[in-house]
């Protein structure tokens, strides 16, 4: 039988206090039963500032609703502890329950608030660290790229996230996962000439124009690249056609939506590069890009990201996704994935945590940080 914590459910409107004191779990509860849906995070990133203006071994920046805390004791490496303390809607999943299993539920628990509560834990805990460290709670990831917070932070003050090493406590099951995708989405576009369907010779079909878009695709042979020990499998496929003006009528134009999903091997202009080549002779009239994020890479072979391994064990993945650690990889500073949520539960109104987990994650971290 599960049970509700009502003891820790924070109301932003009595000015409430995040108490580091409590263990990983306890805190993760408390974090979810701070509300901070994207665009509302400012009480919960108040308490945040709050929480680490108190502890004398760092000093704390702020810009907008994102928070940055830095110690300062000239270690030879710095590692950054990003994380983001937004959430998507709440579902009917507030405030957190916990059960008898120890499973923690609760909009935010995977993604990623009992990543952030490690965050904050380490950030109390560890006031000596063998490595400098530098803590990115920031907002609005689950939101457009335009307005992420960890992008904000980078542009107007890219020293505040200098380091050597990143680790993004995003939901990876307790696993590291090694820097990220890049994803391109472009519309192919092909133009025909209208024409009535009863008298097609006197039209050109725009449809039947993208048939060697598809066939290109389907027989496409996507390319898998080592890198770091990690192998990453790309992928070029149609997500989207859109075409047709009415059933009677030839169509004059068809957009072929299609996503690429590339090594962290390849620039962003190398990936666009590609693209059109493998349509080059497919008889398209435009090629649009819609969207485009630049892919990570995983840093392994870095000193700190060497140690960062052996301390919190098991074999690294490749991230088959896109996450911030791209951000970091633009500033020149290799990141991995790794934290106590499992992205499969993310935004789901069953989001859970197992706070084994949370636990597990805090122990490594720290482990890493102390040796």
């Amino acid at each position: 039988m599960s049970e509700t914590m009502p003891d820790r459910v924070l109301d932003p409107s009595a000015d409430p206090v995040l108490d580091l004191t409590l263990d990983g779990p306890a805190l993760t509860a408390a974090l979810v039963d701070f509300p901070s849906v994207s665009g509302t995070e400012k009480p919960l990133a108040d308490a945040i500032e709050q929480a680490l203006r108190g502890l004398p071994h760092l000093t704390v920046d702020r810009y907008g609703n994102n928070i940055v805390a830095r110690t300062h004791l000239g270690r030879a490496e710095r590692v950054v502890l990003a994380g983001h303390i937004d959430t998507v809607p709440i579902a009917d999943n507030v405030p957190s329950r916990l059960d008898e299993n120890g499973i923690l539920w609760g909009c935010g628990t995977s993604d990623m608030k009992s990543g952030v509560a490690v965050q904050l834990r380490i950030a109390a805990t560890v006031p000596e660290p063998n490595r400098d460290l530098t803590f990115v709670f920031y907002d609005n990831e689950e939101v457009a790229a335009h307005l992420n917070g960890l992008g904000h932070v980078a542009e107007a003050h890219p020293e505040w996230l200098e380091g050597d090493f990143a680790v993004l406590l995003e939901p990876s099951d307790g696993q590291v996962e090694g820097g990220c995708q890049g994803t391109l989405r472009v519309h192919l576009r092909t133009k025909g000439e209208r024409a009535h369907s009863a008298r097609s010779w006197m039209g050109s079909n725009a449809i039947h124009a993208a048939a060697p878009i598809l066939a290109r695709l389907a027989a496409y042979e996507p390319r898998r690249a080592v890198i770091d020990g990690l192998e990453y499998r790309e992928g070029l496929n149609a997500v989207g056609i859109e075409g047709g003006v009415a059933t009677n009528v030839i169509p004059d134009a068809c957009t072929v939506v299609v996503n690429f999903r590339y090594a962290p091997d390849r620039s962003q202009e190398e990936a666009e590069a590609h693209v059109r080549e493998v349509f080059a002779d497919c008889g398209i009239d435009e090629i649009v890009v819609d969207d485009h994020s630049g892919a990570a890479l995983p840093g392994l072979s870095h000193p700190a990201a060497a140690a960062f391994m052996e301390a919190v064990g098991g074999t690294a993945q490749p991230k088959f996704g896109w996450t911030d650690v791209s951000r970091f990889s633009a500033l020149g500073v290799p990141a991995v994935n790794y934290g106590p949520g499992d992205a499969l539960f993310a935004h789901k109104r069953d989001e859970h945590v197992a706070v084994d987990r949370i636990t597990h994650c805090e122990r490594r971290l720290y482990d890493w940080l102390t040796a």
